[in-house]
């Protein structure tokens, strides 16, 4: 039996449509960064914003991120990903291992004509140069966050609250949201796609 596939979204179609109209950012790619709160649907939407677009890849940013380095990822990423990509070249990054708390075997993002990058951190200034667009998930913190801790369940309590308190320092210190180029709200049936701070007249 297979399994039906995720309904379209118009909104999101329409949002692949524009992303693809767009001039590259990264070399030859349109990098499309996805950020949000922790627990706030990131992974869900830039999965099916993906689709949208052809199924384009999808870099998510627990895959660079490590325990000890639950921000401190940048050089890693700009040396492994941007740096590649800028020239047409697919990127190979270490992709770490949550259980296992360390990196594995390496995994290829290819130089595609749109790339999503997902995660915490993705509209980080540092990024922001590379990327075509920056949206950001509408869903307050303590929103999100309840979201995610049910979602991981008891066991990863520990882990939530040392995270709670390094994701308020981050965006503290390196907001997103003000430089969004688009909000994302979600609803119980789709999308919304507002315009963000970044494209809001004064």
């Amino acid at each position: 039996m297979h399994a039906s596939p995720a309904p379209t979204d118009p909104a999101v179609d329409a949002l692949a449509a524009r992303l693809r109209r767009l001039p590259p950012s990264c070399g030859p790619v349109r990098l499309v960064g996805v950020d949000g709160h922790a627990g706030s649907g990131k992974s869900t939407f830039a999965g099916r914003l993906a689709d949208a677009l052809g199924a384009a890849p999808v870099l998510h940013l627990d895959d660079i991120a490590t325990h000890e380095e639950l921000f401190a990822w940048t050089e890693r990423l700009l040396d492994q990903v941007i740096e590649p990509l800028r020239h047409g070249r697919s990127a190979r990054y270490a992709l770490y291992d949550w259980r296992e708390r360390g990196f594995g075997p390496a995994r290829v993002l290819p130089c595609a004509p749109v790339i999503v990058v997902e995660g915490v951190g993705a509209g980080r200034r540092a990024l922001r140069p590379y990327l075509a667009r920056l949206v950001w998930m509408e869903l307050p913190e303590e929103q999100a966050w309840a979201r995610g801790r049910a979602r991981d369940g008891a066991e990863q309590s520990e882990f939530w609250a040392g995270w709670v308190q390094a994701e308020r320092r981050h965006f503290a210190e390196d907001p997103s949201r003000p430089f969004a180029d688009l909000l994302i709200r979600p609803g119980n049936t789709g999308y919304g796609v507002l315009a963000g701070p970044a494209m809001t007249p004064e």
